[in-house]
Order: structure tokens, then C-alpha cells, then sequence
């Protein structure tokens, strides 16, 4: 199976680079559209604005529906205090010391953007030295330091600044020369880049899946609701999302993960064991692993009612959530894996 590995980096880098913040993933979907365009596919949109296009297949009563999700972690803007800067809260479950000292991008509602930085409100030890090494950063002691002449509420407010603004941060993507991709937002970016290089495979070989499949990007999965609509005809539900590489857990940054159970549920024993059959029979490097404080979106799916068997894969991704780090290798497995099952069904 030769999944084009240079088009997987490639459209990752392009998606990293747009920023996609949930509940503002407008740009980021209409790229996807014109993405799956260029394959000959006809994308549709959910009435809350996520994308999806079908490839038929033999079987068109026993549908398959694979997603990933377009949306990232981010910031909102919540407050513009009297020194001319500005309070933010989290967009999606992130810790205020993960992102201290990053760069981002504050998005006003009239499409003009504002560069800055997020920082601990005391940040020098010069100035703060025990504040500055000692104090838990929070929504309440973190603020926003734009790179402009601002220091006060309506000369931030003549920017265009305006409470609910959304604020993404830089992604700093780098591919290293012994293959591990490092970057904010590979949750959940660089499955949407596996995804859409299986797309390619299909279309390039003139492959046809054995089960008419619909291609699902979701812009709400970090807030928890990403697929909201399913097809009529989808008798399975498979998620594409990062595996969890840390200690006390079996994912590798190498490997495909097999997730058996998240926070919300369990998966079905006999889908995963299709899974893991069909990794073994093509050879694909995999782990099954428990995921702790994380839900996909095919888990919140059936846990709204969503009557479809359901099942989580994904590439093994270091500190998730943070600055992430995986390997090609990884996405490779993916890939392989999830070509494997559209096309066998």
C-alpha cells in the first residue's frame, strides 16, 4: 500500500497554517472543500458548518463514516484592562502555563488581526522574582501583551479589539531531518492530513470502497459536539484522533493507536478486534492503548444517541495538548490502516 507520504506532509503543513479555533473554522473548512475538489468529490456542509463528501461504494446500505476535526485549541478575548492589555479564557481544555510566552494572533470581528503574546501578568524575575518562578498561572493572572501602541481600553478598542474575540496561537511546525513532526495542533490536523491522503490513495488507484464511506471534517470536536449529523445509512462511526504517548500508557509516537476506552466509554470489543486483525494481517505497527481525560468525537456522538457501532484510531502524539511531537512513522501506520478498512469495509 503506498500512501503518497510527501502529499500527507505537505497538506498537513498547509492546515497547520491556517488558524482554526472552535467555534472560527470557517477558512480552514472552506480549504478543506477545495481540497476535496481537486480529487473530483462533491463536499457538503452540515447545517453547523462541518464539511463532508461520500465516495460510493459496493454496499450502499451499511455505511461507513470515518472523521476527523478541523478545530484547535485557542483562546477568546474576555476582558480589556486598564493598562491596555487583555484577559483571555481557554477555548478547549488547555493549561495557562502550557501556552505562557507564546506568540498568537488576536482575530477582531472585522477580519483585521493583532499579533502578541501571552504572559504570566509579573514575568520577569528581575522585576517579580518570586511571583515570577512560584505563581500558578491562571485566566485571572495571564494576559495578553499586543504588539502595539495600546495602553488603555479605547486605544485597544480603535484597533478593532473587542470582548469575544478569538486569539489562535502560532503553530511552530517543524518536521526534524529523522522524521518526528513537532507543532501545536497536530490534535487533530495532522489526522485530517491522513485522512484526506487516503482520499488521494483512493482516487488515484480508481479504488472503490466496499462500503459507500462519507468523509466527515468536524469544526466543533474540542468543545465536545464535532459530528452533530450522521447519514441515514451509517451502520459504523470511526474517529480519527491522536493516540496518547506518555507514561503508564502503551501509544507510541511510532505506531497507530487502537484506543479500547476514553474517559466517556468503552469502545466495542468487536470492532477494535477487526481492527487489530486487519493491522496485523497488512503488517501495520500498532498499539491498543486506555485514554484518560479525552473523548472523540465518535464517543460523544453515541453518547448524544448516535446509533452507529463505534471505534477510535490514530497516530501516537507526545504531549498532547502542549507543544505535540509525532513521527512519520505514525502517520504512516495511520494511514495504512485506515486505507485498509474503508477499502475491506
Amino acid at each position: 500500500m503506498n500512501i503518497d507520504m510527501n502529499y500527507l506532509i505537505d497538506v498537513t503543513g498547509e492546515l497547520l497554517d491556517i488558524p482554526s479555533v472552535t467555534g472560527d473554522a470557517e477558512a480552514i473548512c472552506a480549504h478543506t472543500e477545495t481540497i476535496l475538489r481537486g480529487f473530483g468529490l462533491t463536499p457538503l456542509r452540515t447545517k453547523k458548518g462541518a464539511v463532508y463528501a461520500t465516495i460510493r461504494g459496493e454496499d450502499d446500505e451499511n455505511q461507513l463514516l470515518v472523521n476527523a476535526h478541523l478545530d484547535t485549541l485557542g483562546a477568546m478575548v474576555t476582558q480589556i484592562l486598564p493598562n491596555g492589555r487583555l484577559r483571555v479564557t481557554n477555548v478547549g481544555g488547555w493549561s495557562f502555563v502550557t501556552y505562557e510566552g507564546e506568540n498568537l494572533t488576536v482575530h477582531t470581528r472585522s477580519g483585521k488581526t493583532c499579533t502578541g503574546t501571552l504572559l504570566y501578568e509579573k514575568p520577569s524575575v528581575h522585576c517579580f522574582p518570586e511571583e515570577a518562578r512560584s505563581e500558578i498561572r491562571t485566566e485571572f493572572n495571564t494576559e495578553v501583551r499586543l504588539d502595539e501602541d495600546a495602553a488603555n481600553p479605547e486605544q485597544v478598542r480603535a484597533l478593532g479589539i473587542e470582548v469575544g474575540d478569538f486569539i489562535s496561537f502560532d503553530p511552530k511546525t517543524v518536521l526534524t531531518p529523522n522524521g518526528f513532526l513537532k507543532s501545536r495542533y497536530l490534535d487533530d490536523k495532522v489526522c485530517v492530513g491522513i485522512m484526506l491522503a487516503v482520499v488521494k490513495y483512493l482516487t488515484d488507484n480508481k479504488l472503490r470502497p466496499r462500503r459507500t464511506t462519507h468523509f466527515y471534517f468536524a469544526n466543533y470536536e474540542e468543545l465536545g459536539h464535532g459530528v452533530s449529523f450522521i447519514p441515514e445509512k451509517t451502520t459504523e462511526l470511526l474517529s480519527i484522533d491522536i493516540g496518547t504517548v506518555a507514561e503508564g500508557h502503551n501509544a507510541s509516537e511510532h505506531a497507530v493507536t487502537i484506543c479500547a476506552k476514553d474517559s466517556r466509554t468503552t469502545y466495542d470489543f468487536g470492532f477494535r478486534k477487526r481492527l487489530t486483525d486487519l493491522a496485523e494481517r497488512i503488517g501495520a505497527d500498532y498499539r491498543v492503548d486506555v485514554h484518560y481525560r479525552y473523548g472523540s468525537d465518535a464517543s460523544m456522538a453515541v453518547l448524544r444517541g448516535a446509533d452507529a457501532n463505534f471505534a477510535l484510531i490514530g497516530p501516537g502524539v507526545d504531549a498532547t495538548h502542549h507543544y505535540e511531537r509525532t513521527h512519520l512513522d505514525a502517520l504512516e501506520q495511520t494511514a495504512k490502516l485506515l486505507a485498509a478498512y474503508v477499502i475491506q469495509g
